[in-house]
C-alpha cells in the first residue's frame, strides 16, 4: 500500500471541539482509527469495516464514538487507498480526516501519527475500526489511565484457565490467570512517546501499539474494556455484531393504510381473508380477488415505504392469474422481516351489503392469525354497510380497508 495521505494536515491549532476542526497542543487528544485492512476472513463484498451492522456501516459506528467524545479534538481514519470513496461514504456526517495506510498495521498507525505531526496533540488514542461497540466510558477511562501512567490499553481480565502445551498439544503447565488480560483497543499514549516508539520499532512485527510502547521501555497500564468491545474478524463475528447493533438500535412504530375494491361478477363464492364464502356471485379480479388481503398487503407495503401491490404483483403478469392472495401478504411480511420489522397489530374493515360476514368471523380471524402470526387480540375484524348508498350499497361490489402498525428500526 502507499503511504501517501489522502488529506493534507492542517496547521496546529488549539481548542478543537469534538469531531470538529483539528486541535492540538497541551491537553489535546487525537484519535487514530485503523481501517486499512482488507478483512477477507469476514467475507462479504466489502472489507469488514464497511459492512453494515444494524443497517449502519461498522466504520460509522466506530468513528462516531470518538468524534462525539468531549476529550477528542481530531479523528483520523487510516484506510486502504483503494477505499477512499467507500470510507468517506461509510464515515457519514462525522468530521474525519483520511490517511492512506501502509503494508502492515504498524505502518498504518505510523502514517496516522505522522498526519498529526503539525497538530502536536499531547495524547493520542489508537483504535481498531472493527471494534464498533467501544463506548465513551471505555475511551474516557483509557485516556485517564494514560494521563496517570503515560500509556494505557483497554482490556478484559482473563476469566478462563490458561494452559500451555507442547508441539503435540499436551499440556505442560497451567498459567496463573490472576494478572492476565486480553488486550483490546483503544490504547492511549503521549503522542510524542508513541511517535518515538514507532520510529524505533520500524520493521518489527509487533501486534499492537501497547507492544510498540513496551518495546521502547514505556510502562503501559491496563484499563477496563468490555466483552462487547470485541473485534470483528470472521463472518460469525459480523453476524454477532449485527444482532447486537439491531438490539441497541432505536425503534419506531409506523402505521400503514390499505384500501381495495372488487366488483361482483359471475360465480358462486367469494374469498375474504383467505376463507371461501358461499355467495350468489363471485368477485372479479386477476388473482382470487380477496379484497381484504389486498388491502392488508397495501397497508404493510405502505408502512414500509415499498409502493403498492400493483408494483410488486402487476395484473399484466399472467403468473398471478387466480393466485391465492396470501402469497401477496407473505411477500410484504417478508419485506418487513428483512427490515427487522415486527407486525404489532392489524385492523381490517370490509364494506358490503351481501353476503353477511358475521357468521364467518371466527374462520376469517383464524386465517389471519395463521397468516400473520398475530394473536386474536391483535387483530381487528369488522364488517359494515353503507346503508344502501354508493356502489357497495347497490350491491355492485365490496371494499376493504386495512390499517397496520409495525415496529421498525429508526433509520432516520
Amino acid at each position: 500500500m502507499s503511504g501517501s495521505m489522502t488529506e493534507e494536515p492542517k496547521p496546529a491549532a488549539t481548542g478543537g471541539g469534538p469531531g470538529g476542526e483539528p486541535g492540538g497542543g497541551v491537553g489535546a487528544c487525537a484519535a487514530v482509527i485503523v481501517a486499512a485492512g482488507r478483512g477477507v476472513r469476514a467475507g462479504g463484498d466489502v472489507p469488514k469495516q464497511y459492512a453494515r451492522i444494524g443497517g449502519e456501516p461498522v466504520l460509522r459506528r466506530t468513528v462516531g464514538v470518538f468524534a462525539a467524545h468531549p476529550a477528542v479534538s481530531t479523528v483520523v481514519a487510516v484506510i486502504h487507498p483503494d477505499d477512499a470513496a467507500l470510507a468517506r461514504q461509510a464515515a457519514g456526517p462525522a468530521r474525519v480526516h483520511f490517511v492512506d495506510g501502509g503494508a502492515s498495521r504498524q505502518e498504518s498507525v505510523y502514517n496516522g501519527l505522522k498526519f498529526l505531526d503539525n497538530l502536536d496533540p499531547e495524547f493520542v488514542l489508537v483504535h481498531d475500526a472493527a471494534r464498533p461497540f467501544v463506548t465513551a466510558d471505555i475511551v474516557g477511562k483509557c485516556l485517564d489511565a494514560a494521563r496517570r501512567h503515560a500509556a494505557a490499553a483497554a482490556g478484559v481480565p482473563m476469566a478462563d484457565t490458561v494452559k500451555r502445551t507442547d508441539e503435540a498439544g499436551v499440556v505442560t503447565d497451567t498459567i496463573a490467570r490472576d494478572r492476565l488480560w486480553r488486550a483490546q483497543t483503544p490504547q492511549a499514549f503521549r503522542y510524542r512517546d508513541l511517535m518515538a516508539a514507532h520510529e524505533a520499532a520500524a520493521g518489527r512485527a509487533l501486534t499492537d501499539d501497547a507492544a510498540v510502547a513496551e518495546a521502547a521501555g514505556f510502562a503501559v497500564a491496563m484499563s477496563p474494556g468490555s466483552e462487547d468491545n470485541f473485534k470483528i474478524t470472521a463472518a460469525e463475528d459480523l453476524a454477532r455484531a449485527d444482532r447486537i447493533a439491531r438490539a441497541l438500535a432505536p425503534r419506531v412504530t409506523v402505521v400503514g393504510h390499505g384500501f381495495d375494491v372488487h366488483a361482483f361478477g359471475p360465480g358462486d363464492h367469494i374469498v375474504l381473508c383467505g376463507v371461501r364464502i358461499g355467495h350468489s356471485r363471485g368477485l372479479e379480479g386477476h388473482s382470487d380477488a380477496d379484497a381484504a388481503l389486498h388491502a392488508l398487503t397495501d397497508a404493510l407495503l405502505g408502512a414500509l415505504g415499498e409502493g403498492d401491490i400493483g408494483q410488486h404483483f402487476p395484473d399484466s403478469d399472467p403468473q398471478w392469474r387466480g393466485a391465492a392472495s396470501d402469497r401477496f401478504v407473505r411477500h410484504a411480511l417478508g419485506l418487513a422481516a428483512a427490515a427487522d420489522g415486527r407486525l404489532i397489530n392489524l385492523d381490517l374493515t370490509i364494506v358490503c351489503e351481501r353476503p353477511k360476514l358475521q357468521p364467518h368471523y371466527d374462520a376469517m380471524k383464524r386465517s389471519l392469525c395463521a397468516l400473520t402470526g398475530l394473536p386474536p387480540a391483535r387483530i381487528g375484524l369488522k364488517a359494515t354497510t353503507t346503508e344502501k348508498l354508493g356502489f357497495t350499497g347497490r350491491g355492485e361490489g365490496l371494499a376493504a380497508q386495512a390499517v397496520v402498525s409495525l415496529d421498525l428500526p429508526d433509520t432516520v
